[in-house]
């Protein structure tokens, strides 16, 4: 009976939560065009790093980042590939805006005394690579 019970209320919980507004959205990587970073880190600190980029359309919404960390095993060196997600409403509205940046800021811990590589996804080449703006951070 508490099974029974259980999943009542799980369906009722999951139905009245319901986001559906009739729009469906796309997740879409949008480059970031400039990084304000300090020149060198401090171990145990914390820094703010502010990443900037432009939103294409009306329709683009910030939903998060993409963080990826690796440490480089022939140098040691802390590598993070930072990129920003947008959302984008599937719909005909969409206005198309120039000269419109946006920025995003996020609070960074070092942990490590071995430098950082920062790579700031920055879009695709004419073949279909990825382009980083690339930053080492030394730590003190």
């Amino acid at each position: 009976m508490k099974k029974i019970i259980s999943l009542f209320a799980l369906f009722f919980i999951f139905n009245s939560c319901s986001t559906d507004n009739g729009e469906s959205f796309l997740f879409e990587l949008v480059p970031v065009t400039s990084v304000d970073i300090p020149s060198e880190f401090t171990l145990g600190d914390t820094y703010q790093i502010t990443m900037h980029y432009n939103r294409p359309t009306s329709c683009h919404v910030f939903n998060g980042i993409y963080y990826d960390k690796k440490i480089d095993a022939e140098t040691s060196k802390n590598i993070r590939t930072i990129a920003i997600e947008n959302a984008v409403a599937q719909n005909n509205n969409c206005q198309t805006l120039t000269n419109n940046e946006v920025d995003y800021s996020f609070n960074f811990q070092v942990t490590s005394s071995n430098p950082y590589i920062f790579k700031f996804w920055q879009g695709k080449d004419a073949d279909g690579n990825n382009i980083f703006l690339e930053i080492e951070v030394p730590v003190n």
